[in-house]
Order: structure tokens, then sequence, then C-alpha cells
């Protein structure tokens, strides 16, 4: 089991180097980002990388995110184009992954990078994660401390609930505050393509970089279920998936059922439902993005067969939002 390492400032130096021996030891470790937490492992380390993938039950062909401490280290692993460095000096640290070519002298083991000749790279911002990579020196790989296809974790009880046994430190500096995964954006063949909406909204991205994010290239329905064209992670169909049924854009909910809700909206039938959870009761989307797997997991905790799920605006973080749920609501493999 995980040893559990809350954060203030007497125990921040103790976990700090707890977890950078840990990772140097090949073991797991449980690191906080302002997305979700993460389950993090040497990238340069086969074998620790291997163990994230039998922690989680993940498919080997979809690729891990590399999380290092600055831009600087960033481009000792990928190649960075001009967008790529602007968008990485607007939004590092922040919740931005960007997939670049991956330099052939990248100590990243391929099996964290799926065998493909691309890299995604992130420098989060939580302040005590980014101490870690920095003691560290080396690139961390750290998806979401979930078993694959899950709910993703917003706080280190999810993680311990979900990976406890395979997690050797457990860092600890409460409710992550975004609540949704980074936003990927590939630069890879010139054109600057969406592959993940996240924590930083398209528009946003298009203000730096002065122009549209194009999409990922299309996929034949069965790619996922082959691995192919899985350039980033979050892009399997079915993702972030309660064992309950999701039911998007819900205007009428079943008797017992339970109902996801956005602004106050109240469907037909909602008097109906077994629980109703708000995401955000003003409409606020940053909240809402915060609390979305939270809500998840807390009516999957109670046993719902079925979650109805009130229309979400998709503008802004809306976009992730949607996005997240569509790939719970979608049929599972």
């Amino acid at each position: 089991m995980a040893v559990h390492r809350p954060i203030d400032p007497t125990t921040r130096e103790a976990a700090i180097a707890a977890a950078v021996a840990a990772l140097a030891a090949g073991r797991l470790v449980g690191l906080p980002t302002e997305t979700v937490y993460g389950l993090g492992a040497d990238a340069t380390d086969g074998r620790a990388v291997a163990a994230i993938y039998a922690a989680k039950g993940r498919p080997r062909f979809n690729p891990l995110i590399a999380h290092v401490a600055d831009l600087a280290a960033a481009e000792a692993h990928g190649i960075f184009d001009a967008v790529a460095r602007r968008l990485a000096a607007a939004f590092w640290p922040g919740p931005l992954t960007l997939v670049v070519p991956k330099r052939a002298e990248s100590a990243i083991c391929d099996l964290a990078s799926a065998g493909l000749d691309t890299i995604g790279l992130r420098v989060p911002a939580d302040a005590v994660t980014r101490a870690i990579l920095a003691r560290f020196g080396r690139p961390v790989a750290a998806p979401s401390a979930n078993r694959s296809g899950r709910v993703s974790p917003t706080t280190a009880a999810d993680v311990v609930e979900e990976l406890g046994d395979s997690v050797a430190e457990m860092i600890d500096t409460g409710a992550t505050p975004v609540g949704v995964e980074s936003t990927i954006v590939a630069l890879i063949d010139g054109t600057p393509r969406l592959l993940r909406p996240g924590g930083i909204p398209r528009a946003a991205i298009e203000a730096v970089i002065g122009g549209p994010l194009a999409d990922p290239p299309s996929r034949d329905a069965d790619d996922d279920a082959l691995g192919v064209a899985v350039a980033a992670p979050g892009m399997l169909t079915s993702h972030y998936a309660p064992n309950a049924r999701v039911r998007l854009d819900a205007t009428e909910v079943a008797p017992g059922e339970a109902l996801l809700t956005f602004a106050g909206a109240r469907p037909t039938g909602s008097e109906r439902a077994g629980r109703i959870l708000d995401l955000s009761p003003s409409g606020d989307l940053g909240e809402a993005a915060a609390r979305l797997f939270r809500a998840l997991r807390e009516l999957d905790g109670e046993g719902f067969a079925s979650i109805a799920v009130a229309p979400i605006p998709e503008d802004g973080l809306g976009e992730a939002i949607v996005d997240r749920l569509r790939r719970a609501a979608a049929p599972r493999p």
C-alpha cells in the first residue's frame, strides 16, 4: 500500500526526497498535477514504464506523456519548432501537452512513446511535482493514476482506491484545481492539431498560434481496438468511463436514474431521479470541469446503473468536458 504523504511546510522536503528515491528505484509514485493525479515512473526505465501499464491495465499501444521540469528539459527529448516554443512560453507550466518529433538521442524508452517517433511532453504547474522533476533530473511518464478507461482521479484518495497496492509513494497536495486532463496539441507535420481538448481552451491556443487548430486525422471505427493512429493519451473512443451507463444530452430522466446536470437544468422527470448532482449551479465551466470526475466517481460509488447527463455547452472548457463525457458514454471494448 502506498505511503500517503500529505504536503505541508513541515513535510514537503521529506515527501520530495521520498518521491525522488522511489522513482530512482524504478517504483511508481502518485503525483499531483493541476489537472488530475498522475501515476509516475522514470520514463527512461523500460521496466518502470511497464509497471505503469501493468498497474493500469493499459493497452500497450497507447503512448504516455513525459513530464519534465522546464522547457530546456523538454527540448532534450523533443524537437521544438517556433510554434511549439511559443505555446510552451505561453502555457507552461500548465495544462498543455505538446506532441513533437522525438529526438533520436532521447533517453525516453520506446515503451513510453509506444514505439512512435513522436513524444508528448508537458511541464505541470503543481509546485511540488515540479520540484520532484527538477531534483530527479529525468523525465517522468505519468498518465492519470487510475485503471485504464476508468474515471480519472482528482484527489489522492481516488488514487489509493484505484491503485493503492501498486503505488510506493502517494504525494498529496489536495484536490486538483483544473480537474480535466491537459489539452494535447500535435506539432509534427507543419499543421498544429488538437488531439485532445483539455484544461486550456482551443481559442486560447489559437490566439497564440495566430490561426485555427486542425482536428486530428480521421480514423476508422476499428482503429481503437487495433491501436492504429493513437498518437496521444485519451484518444481511445471509450475512456474515462464509470461502471454506470452514461446517457448524454438527456431531455428526460428515468425513475431511479442519476442525473448529472449543469447550470440548474432540470430535464423532464428530474423529480424521479435517484440523485441529482449539478456540476456548476452558476453555469461556470471551470467549476464544472474541476468537479466532473469527482461527480462521476460519486454517482458510480452509489451504485447507479445509469447516469443521465443534461446538455452542457461546448464553448471554452465545455469542449473538454463534453469530450470526456462522450468517451464515458461510448460503447465499451
